[in-house]
């Protein structure tokens, strides 16, 4: 399904993309990314395909709502069933129905607060459902929930919109859900900056900006130096840590030309373990640890590099090896190939 747009009110936007199954619209706050749910639902004036010519009542969308906005009073067949009109008691046959499609045949006479994150979620889904939708709207469909259940609950969601067979746009800020969908939309200066499977556009961000979006924390400036085309590589000043580094060939660049680059933190290299298990090329990097987080079997650490500040993944185990603690001066490499980098 493809989707273009024009909106003018309350913001203005432009936009043109394509919804293929489930579908992540990435973008920060303020960039449009509920006002195209809404403008997709007919709630908003706009412009364009699909839908456009028809009013709010008769698209065929179903629309969740950022937070669920069930309500409190009824129960959860009875949340669904004041989707489907009429009677509330002449509708409990398909409201029930449809929340056993959803996995919530035991909860069908639960209150929302009787419910969890997770189930709320699927009682809202399930009277989105109630319209027979062509396509589903999830505005922030992560934000209820807590981050320990998070990526639990939206790969249920994911697979139950597959098994479903319906498309589904979500609106979000969240990386993480990107990563999990089908096909992912970044929004950034309320234009659509890129478009793709996830495994192509978290492996080739566009610009700068799309890197932000899909959480590369190690984003910097540098000047070209020198280009080096028998080895395919550009040499860059990196003025913030005071050094040179090697990046993949910019031969459309001239010598002395900025350039944005970044570096994903998983690319970011303590040495190993054991000398000489790794032959570590690249640049190498010398700074002092300033924070260290240990997450599970992993530690995100933070190494100030002159007035850069590197993040940097490792496991747990390396860190523990190489007696890594706040304070520590170690030395990590960034190869070429893991180096991403932008004309400006």
């Amino acid at each position: 399904m493809r989707v273009q747009l024009q909106i003018r009110q309350p913001i203005t936007l432009d936009v043109d993309f394509e919804v293929r199954g489930f579908t992540a619209l990435l973008g920060s706050s303020g960039e449009g990314k509920s006002t195209v749910l809404k403008a997709l639902a007919g709630l908003t004036p706009s412009h364009g395909e699909p839908f456009a010519a028809l009013p709010p009542q008769r698209r065929p969308v179903g629309y969740l709502p950022q937070g669920y906005a069930l309500f409190p009073h009824l129960r959860a067949w009875e949340n669904v069933a004041y989707a489907l009109g009429g009677r509330l008691k002449a509708q409990q046959q398909a409201a029930t129905a449809l929340l056993r499609s959803v996995g919530l045949a035991e909860q069908v006479a639960l209150r929302p607060s009787q419910l969890s994150g997770g189930q709320q979620q699927r009682v809202a889904l399930a009277r989105a459902l109630a319209r027979s939708p062509q396509l589903l709207l999830l505005d922030e469909p992560t934000s209820a929930l807590d981050a320990s259940t998070r990526d639990e609950i939206m790969a249920e969601l994911v697979t139950r919109m597959h098994q479903l067979s319906i498309p589904a746009l979500a609106a979000t800020h969240d990386a993480s859900l990107a990563a999990m969908s089908d096909w992912v939309v970044l929004l950034s200066g309320r234009r659509v900056i890129q478009q793709g499977t996830p495994a192509e556009v978290f492996a080739h961000p566009a610009s700068v900006a799309a890197a932000a979006l899909l959480g590369v924390r190690n984003r910097f400036c540098a000047r070209v130096l020198a280009h080096a085309p028998e080895r395919g590589l550009t040499l860059l000043q990196w003025d913030a840590a005071g050094q040179p580094l090697y990046a993949p060939l910019l031969s459309s660049q001239p010598v002395g030309a900025l350039v944005d680059w970044a570096i994903s933190p998983d690319d970011v290299r303590l040495p190993p373990i054991k000398p000489g298990q790794v032959t570590e090329s690249g640049s190498p990097l010398q700074g002092q640890i300033e924070h260290l987080v240990v997450q599970g079997a992993s530690v995100t650490a933070a190494l100030r590099c002159g007035e850069a500040r590197v993040w940097l993944r490792a496991p747990h185990r390396l860190i523990a090896h190489q007696g890594l603690r706040v304070g520590s001066v170690t030395t990590v490499h960034a190869q070429p190939e893991h180096i991403l980098c932008w004309p400006r």
